[in-house]
């Protein structure tokens, strides 16, 4: 066995998830930007604040329903206050950029619209991994694992797909499940 079997098998296990992590994110991305270019007119900053909690309610439900629903569930109170911390961090990064582009940069919102939005998708590549992380280490705690769900570990951020692909037909995500049971 190779030294980099290891690392093969925690990526492949960690795919899925962040195959519907990046799913959730990159719609919540464009979103985030459409309300930072529409509320651009009351600030640069003010616009990206608005966005991130819009944006960050609509990620706590789609990341608790699909990405990490295998997991185990906690209070929604406990779940959604660290969610909207670690995404206070997270904005922190993306308006920060802001903030350096604007203030320290000199660009302004009648301008340079286009170049704030650049520093801002900078701070969000910068917030979008550390948020990942936290979300896995501490919102959506990891479920026990026992022989049998270890083995559906790769399936869990994918079983959605699944589900709307496979029919029952032999040799299916589904009809795996189905023998599992």
């Amino acid at each position: 066995m190779s030294s980099a079997s290891p690392l093969i098998a925690k990526l492949r296990h960690l795919a899925p998830e962040a195959i519907a992590f990046g799913i959730i994110g990159a719609g919540n991305t464009l979103l985030y930007f459409l309300i930072t270019w529409v509320a651009m007119p009351i600030g640069a900053v003010k616009a990206s604040v608005l966005a991130t909690v819009v944006t960050t309610t609509l990620a706590y439900f789609a990341n608790r329903y699909w990405t990490y629903r295998n997991h185990a569930r906690t209070a929604l109170r406990r779940e959604y206050t660290l969610f909207f911390g670690f995404n206070l961090v997270g904005m922190a990064f993306q308006s920060g950029a802001v903030a350096i582009g604007k203030y320290g940069f000199g660009l302004t919102e009648q301008h340079d619209e286009f170049a704030l939005l650049g520093v801002t998708g900078i701070g969000v590549v910068i917030g979008t991994l550390f948020r990942f992380w936290a979300y896995r280490t501490f919102v959506f705690l990891k479920p026990p694992v026992d022989g049998h769900e270890a083995e559906l570990a790769d399936l869990d951020a994918m079983a959605g797909f699944a589900e709307l692909s496979a029919e029952d037909e032999p040799g299916s995500v589904a009809q795996l499940d189905l023998d599992r049971a």
